[in-house]
């Protein structure tokens, strides 16, 4: 009987481990990329949780109970926002019965508050247009200015939340930033001999990359999106396509191909198969080493197409 008094004691005492720990701030994000640039700037005073991982598509995640349970327990929810992940957070924010992470609270953060959104919808939004973003697109992350901007923001917030590490959190914004603006200049001069290179996408997920590095988007798959192509639409732009010389198609990694490769079979064109996030692929498990990812596949298929 003992024992087993003991042993009951030993999980209670386990049960309550995380809210008797050391004052480690808790955050979640909805996606990985976020995630990184909490860790970096909370280093060994903050504990991260993920829900949309790297490979996953952010606007489908299904709301499962372990998620609401992770929620629960959070000082801060950090998440996208501009209605990225409006089909499935709102269920997880009402079934985590956090007051701490409601709209209006300190710890509510959308970091797409720090960044000035594109794509921004003219003449309505209804759904016969497809699945359209009426703020703007929320893929913001992929232009490395943008996620400057939001790692400040979400340092500003957890050092609101958590003063006595204040200035970790900004000391380690700073050499992040840091470290992006000499990145920012490689990538920068490594891209700048494709600037007005043209090209075609199958969702609008890289047009923060596109604009920032100064590619021509002439088109996408989708004629409406998150609506499967019609054949009329995909001929029409296989014709651009041949007419503009377009030969690099990119495509996101959780979407299925098969009508990327047609087109880009038809049209002369190689296929990009491209992670979005962090995590999304084989060697990007750093922001930086997604958007290497990015570069580099880009030039190596812009450099194939003029030989």
């Amino acid at each position: 009987m003992k024992r087993l008094c003991i042993a009951l004691l030993a999980c209670v005492a386990w049960l309550l481990a995380p809210s008797l720990a050391s004052a480690e701030l808790r955050v979640v994000t909805t996606t990985t990329d976020l995630g990184y640039f909490a860790r970096t700037i909370g280093g060994d005073k903050v504990h991260v949780d993920t829900i949309c991982q790297g490979s996953q598509d952010p606007h489908f995640v299904q709301a499962r109970p372990s998620y609401m349970v992770t929620l629960s327990r959070a000082d801060l929810l950090v998440f996208i926002g501009l209605e990225l992940e409006v089909g499935w957070l709102p269920s997880l924010i009402q079934g985590a019965r956090n007051p701490a992470i409601n709209p209006g609270k300190p710890g509510y953060f959308e970091a797409s508050s720090a960044i000035s959104a594109i794509d921004i919808p003219k003449g309505g939004t209804d759904r016969s247009r497809g699945d359209i973003h009426p703020f703007g697109n929320p893929h913001f992350w992929l232009d490395p200015i943008n996620a400057k901007l939001a790692a400040h923001a979400i340092a500003d917030r957890m050092a609101s939340l958590d003063p006595a590490n204040a200035k970790l959190f900004h000391k380690n914004q700073q050499d992040f930033e840091a470290r992006l603006d000499r990145k920012l200049k490689e990538w920068t001069d490594r891209m700048a001999p494709f600037r007005n290179t043209k090209i075609v996408s199958y969702h609008a997920t890289f047009n923060y990359f596109h604009h920032r590095f100064g590619l021509d988007s002439i088109g996408y798959l989708e004629d409406r999106p998150g609506i499967p192509p019609s054949p009329a639409h995909l001929v029409d732009l296989i014709r651009q396509m041949k007419e503009k010389n377009v030969r690099v198609i990119f495509h996101e990694s959780f979407y299925d191909h098969a009508t990327s490769d047609m087109v880009g079979s038809r049209a002369g064109a190689k296929v990009l198969i491209l992670p979005t996030s962090v995590g999304g692929a084989n060697g990007t498990d750093t922001y930086e080493k997604l958007i290497d990812s990015l570069v580099n596949q880009f030039i190596a298929a812009a450099k194939q197409a003029k030989k």
